[in-house]
């Protein structure tokens, strides 16, 4: 006879399962009657419906994007404000089918000249990671289809290993994982322990790929468009301890469904007077790099995170649930 303690342990583990099972059904299936659409037509169909689905349906999270832009942007006039807001919620609309169609829209082989979809800037940097294996990290941002980058590591022959952050739901977390594993090499789910397994991997001697424009409530005081933003201090820390190259990388949309990739030249890393790494100054030199792109092309950041920790205030004054 099971105890009832465990059948009940068994019966709330199971409808745990159950319910994400559910819920990520529910969730994918929107994204498999997508795949019945030719590519353009689907970003195209699905940019339009996020403009008008999101400032909607999701009303908390457009009033945050409108607050973070005018932090951001000053100088911009409310009609401006709310243009590159509306491109922003067109942008999380097209990652969203850009995802579904990652294996078609991604046409770029090293080998062939001939232009396609996607063209790459800096491929003599990715060659050169290829044919002299050393530690090197990659970073980004949540700008353009950043999917898309280590997808160009693993064109580019780059064992390339890749933090995300899986979704809190385990069924949809193996999906998305699944998913990406076979396009994207090594993925590294963020957790307390993925710092140990990056170290790990640049103590080999290979490449690690990292989003570093994320809140981090821990991290250190920076500034990201002149407002104080805590960042996270991983990177830096990895750079201090074994010495790596570090090259900025990001996507661009461009029209037509074309996108570009570009990997940029190593940075130079800030040093203290005895020659040992800044941290803070690090740190700060990546948010100015992001901070750099996004004003080239504000529409294509996701501008709905909460970057600057406003939320809750917003939420207070508006009303609103956020």
């Amino acid at each position: 006879m099971i105890p009832v303690r465990s059948l009940i342990t068994r019966l709330v583990l199971f409808y745990r399962h159950a319910s994400d099972w559910i819920v990520a059904q529910l969730a994918f299936l929107p994204l498999l009657l997508l795949k019945l659409l030719p590519p353009d037509t689907a970003l195209n169909v699905m940019d339009r419906a996020a403009r008008l689905a999101g400032p909607r349906f999701m009303r908390g999270r457009h009033l945050l994007t409108l607050a973070n832009l005018r932090a951001a942007f000053p100088e911009k006039s409310q009609s401006e404000i709310e243009a590159i807001a509306m491109e922003s919620w067109g942008s999380i609309g097209r990652l969203a089918a850009e995802y579904v169609f990652l294996d078609r829209l991604f046409d770029y082989d090293p080998t062939r000249g001939a232009p396609g979809r996607v063209e790459v800037v800096g491929a003599p940097i990715f060659l050169d990671l290829r044919d002299n294996p050393r530690p090197f990290i990659v970073f980004t941002g949540h700008t353009g289809s950043f999917e898309m980058l280590p997808v160009a590591g693993s064109a580019f022959g780059l064992d390339v290993t890749v933090l995300f952050r899986p979704p809190n739901n385990a069924t949809m977390a193996k999906k998305v994982y699944d998913f990406r594993a076979k396009r994207m090499g090594t993925l590294v789910p963020s957790h307390a322990g993925s710092s140990f397994t990056l170290a790990r991997k640049l103590d080999e001697g290979q490449g690690i790929g990292v989003l570093v424009d994320q809140k981090f409530k821990k991290g250190l005081s920076t500034t990201f468009f002149g407002q104080p933003v805590k960042t996270n201090p991983l990177l830096a820390k990895l750079v201090r301890q074994f010495g790596c190259e570090v090259y900025p990388a990001r996507c661009i949309r461009l029209p037509g469904n074309r996108f570009r990739l570009e990997i940029e030249p190593a940075v130079t890393i800030p040093r203290k007077e005895g020659g040992s790494v800044d941290v803070e100054a690090t740190a700060q030199l990546l948010n100015d790099t992001v901070e750099r792109w996004v004003r080239e092309y504000p529409g294509q950041w996701l501008w709905y995170h909460d970057r600057w920790q406003v939320k809750r205030k917003l939420a207070r004054e508006t009303n609103t649930k956020m």
